[in-house]
């Protein structure tokens, strides 16, 4: 798979095993990717901000390699979360999204209530809920 678009819990969904595929058209969309959490990756969603963005933490790594973007993209004002590499397959958005844990969130995601330790798509269902209820969104 290279780039799937759909619509779950009512959000607007662009699933990527790389974010290197991210493009104009996936700006202010939840992106969802198999890509790990390093700088790089972050450079990638830079260039076109989605609404989030969630990766891999594909193990961390050294000094915090594989969810270095999230602290990145705090600068860019992006909500990012990383999923735990124990709990997704590293390169596998569609994985990702069905079975991911989320295992680090930047401070805007947990400032919009996207907390670490959830499944991904529990977590995705809980935030549309409130944006339906509240009114509430995600600031891109």
């Amino acid at each position: 798979m290279a780039i799937r678009t759909l619509q779950r819990h009512g959000l607007d969904l662009v699933l990527m095993d790389s974010i290197s595929f991210i493009a104009a058209e996936h700006a202010d969309k939840v992106v969802i990717c198999g890509s790990h959490g390093g700088l790089d990756s972050g450079r990638h969603a830079i260039r076109y901000p989605p609404k989030l963005v969630v990766f891999n933490d594909a193990g961390v790594g050294k000094d915090r390699a594989g969810v270095a973007a999230l602290t990145q993209l705090e600068s860019f004002r992006i909500p990012a979360l990383a999923v735990a590499g124990t709990s997704a397959r590293i390169g596998d958005a569609e994985d990702t999204l069905a079975n991911g844990v989320v295992s680090h969130s930047n401070a805007l995601a947990v400032a919009a209530g996207l907390q670490s330790g959830e499944r991904l798509d529990d977590l995705l269902r809980r935030l549309a809920a409130g944006n339906r209820s509240q009114g509430e969104r995600l600031e891109s």
